[in-house]
C-alpha cells in the first residue's frame, strides 16, 4: 500500500523506522505526470533497494521566465494510482512552502559549476542551479542509500554526480536506461503537447541521433556531423537549440579523438514543444 507523506518529520520519521530495520532506502526524484519511464525507474530502484520514495514535485525554480511551469501537468492522483501498481513504498508529495520555507525568491541555491555553463545550461540559463537546488534539498529530505536518475536527461545526470561528489552526499547514483516509443521517441511528459502532426514527425530526432552516431563512426568530422544534424531537422521543421557530438564528460572532442566512448545530444524544439534526447555510443 503506497503511504502519501507531505511533512518532512512524518517523511524523515517513516525513513529512519526502515532504516533502523537495516532496510535500504531508494528515491525516485520527479515532477510528476508519470509515465512508463518513471514507473521503470521505480522497477529499477526495487532492485537496489528494500523501500522506495518517490518524490513528486514540480520545481519552479529550474523554469525560465518564459517556460512551462504553469502549464507543466499536475495529475497527483494518477501518478499515486502508478507509482502503487510499480511497486513503490511512499510518495513524498511536498507543497512550494514545504520545499521552500522562506519562499522561492530568498531560497538558499545550490550551484554546480563547470558542466552546467554547456549545451541545455547556455540555453536555459539559470536551469540547472534550480536542479541542483532541488535535488540537494531531496537527499536532505529523504536520506536515501541510493537516488535513481534517467539517461534521457543526460546533462542533469553529469551536474547530479558532480553535485553528489562536491558536496559528499552518502548515496549511491544509479542511471536507468532511455525508454522509448516503437518509433524511437524517449518517452516524455512533454510529449503530450505534442499535436497529432507533430507527433510522427518528433520520432526523427531519434533517428537523426542514429544518424549522427553513424557518421562518427565513419570517420566523419564531428563538427560536420552536427552542423548536417541541425540542418537536417531544421529543413524538417524543427527549431534547433543544439546537436552536438561530446565526449562523457560533455567536453568537446579533440580533433585527435577517434576510438572511445561518445554522446550525441540533440533538443529542438516542435512547434511548442522543447524535446531533448541523447545517445551512447563506442567507436
Amino acid at each position: 500500500m503506497l503511504e502519501t507523506l507531505t511533512d518532512p518529520g512524518a517523511l524523515r520519521a517513516r525513513v529512519a523506522d526502515w532504516k533502523r530495520a537495516g532496510l535500504r532506502v531508494a528515491l525516485v526524484p520527479t515532477m510528476g505526470n508519470l509515465h512508463a519511464g518513471h514507473f521503470s525507474l521505480v522497477e529499477l530502484a526495487l532492485r537496489h533497494a528494500d523501500r522506495v520514495v518517490a518524490s513528486v514535485f514540480v520545481n519552479p525554480t529550474q523554469f525560465g521566465p518564459s517556460e512551462d511551469f504553469a502549464r507543466y501537468p499536475r495529475t497527483p492522483e494518477a501518478d499515486a494510482a502508478g507509482l502503487e501498481a510499480a511497486g513503490c513504498h511512499a510518495l513524498w508529495l511536498p507543497s512550494v512552502e514545504t520545499m521552500y520555507p522562506y519562499g522561492v525568491d530568498a531560497s538558499v541555491q545550490v550551484r554546480v559549476p563547470g558542466v552546467t555553463g554547456v549545451l541545455e545550461g547556455a540555453h536555459r540559463p539559470g536551469h540547472f542551479d534550480g536542479v541542483a537546488t532541488v535535488v540537494a534539498r531531496l537527499f536532505n529530505q529523504v536520506q536515501p542509500d541510493v537516488a535513481l536518475f534517467g539517461r534521457k536527461d543526460y546533462q542533469q545526470l553529469a551536474v547530479i554526480r558532480y553535485l553528489v561528489r562536491e558536496l559528499s552526499f552518502p548515496l549511491e547514483i544509479a542511471a536507468a536506461p532511455i525508454l522509448r516509443e516503437p518509433d524511437g521517441l524517449a518517452m516524455s511528459s512533454r510529449n503530450q503537447y505534442l499535436s497529432a502532426a507533430e507527433r510522427p514527425l518528433a520520432a526523427r530526432i531519434h533517428a537523426t541521433l542514429l544518424e549522427m552516431r553513424d557518421g562518427v563512426r565513419a570517420g566523419r568530422p564531428w563538427a560536420q556531423v552536427e552542423a548536417d544534424a541541425a540542418e537536417r531537422l531544421g529543413a524538417e521543421g524543427f527549431a534547433v537549440d543544439y546537436a552536438a557530438i561530446r565526449r562523457p564528460d560533455l567536453s568537446e572532442p579533440a580533433l585527435a579523438d577517434a576510438d572511445g566512448a561518445w554522446v550525441a545530444l540533440i533538443a529542438a524544439r516542435l512547434g511548442r514543444t522543447r524535446l531533448i534526447d541523447n545517445l551512447e555510443f563506442e567507436r
